[in-house]
């Protein structure tokens, strides 16, 4: 038996920064949205010994087979698997691959032998931060250090042109130098973005370019001076609002209104002389992801 399922990359819709918590992570608000630039997981079931995960071309812990042990250590029974997966999503580019695929990977096992769903969301939290808002893709306000996820019905019509970079930056450093620039927000502020994206994500509006700042992007700029000329070639492409997604290296244009996808797929065309790897992507939902027979 094999099963497939996709593994959407994420993007932050802007990303606000608090204070440092007792386990060493930052509180923050951020929205994520789940596009159609993906990773693919195939899971197919072995005779016997133990469970396999292949990803080429990544070195190193996969995430996807921490989520699969740790299903097993919570009393998930299914047969013994291999799962491979196929990367699209950059690595370590601000878009939550490693979440994603991980997400997917619990989402492949409970369709192949089901289990208990506030199992999966408590697996999800412990292995990081960005994993539960990926159980079920598509648009989530997220809380805490954005394992708190409140899901919300789809944006306004937009697409997108992620411009990924040609070498990785890693989370902790990003954070590091967002502490060193004195970049949170206080707690009183938090609150009062998360509690103003409620309204806006509730009427499902356009988000506004002031709820739309991303905190750890003065960060990334400050690491990766290629952040910043990303950021002005794609708003010279004509991106109505372009930022770098979450911890970056990635830099994403939007483009909204009717055929914002022909709007920024053109734009990716004009990018793509200087930066080769740009591609357009539109949100997707749950439905994109559903694990599915091959």
């Amino acid at each position: 038996m094999r099963l497939r399922a996709q593994a959407p990359a994420k993007i932050n819709l802007g990303l606000a920064l608090g204070g440092v918590r007792a386990d060493g992570r930052h509180n923050l608000v951020t929205v994520f949205e789940s596009l159609s630039l993906a990773d693919t997981l195939e899971l197919e079931v072995l005779a016997d010994g133990g469970d396999v995960v292949v990803c080429p071309g990544v070195d190193g812990e996969n995430l996807a087979a921490r989520a699969l042990a740790a299903l097993r250590a919570h009393g998930w029974d299914g047969p013994p698997v291999r799962l491979e997966i196929t990367k699209r999503i950059p690595v370590a580019a601000g878009m939550a691959g490693g979440s994603a695929d991980a997400a997917a990977a619990l989402r492949l096992a409970v369709a192949l032998a089901p289990g208990r769903a506030e199992e999966l969301e408590q697996i999800a939290a412990e292995l990081g931060a960005d994993v539960p808002a990926q159980l079920l893709p598509g648009v989530a306000l997220g809380g805490g250090a954005g394992e708190l996820v409140e899901r919300f019905g789809p944006l306004p019509e937009h697409a997108c042109v992620v411009v990924p970079a040609p070498f990785q930056l890693a989370t902790p450093e990003v954070f590091r130098e967002a502490d060193r620039l004195g970049l949170q927000r206080p707690a009183s502020e938090l609150e009062a973005r998360y509690d103003a994206l409620v309204a806006v994500l509730t009427a499902r509006s356009r988000i506004p370019e002031e709820l739309m700042e991303n905190d750890l992007q003065a960060a990334a700029v400050s690491l990766c001076g290629w952040c910043g000329e990303a950021l002005a070639a794609v708003r010279r492409a004509g991106a109505e609002q372009a930022l770098v997604s979450g911890s970056g290296p990635t830099v994403v244009g939007l483009w909204w209104g009717p055929r914002a996808a022909d709007r920024a797929a053109a734009a990716a065309r004009r990018l793509r002389p200087h930066h080769p790897a740009a591609t357009v992507a539109v949100p997707v939902d749950a439905g994109f992801a559903a694990a599915s027979l091959t």
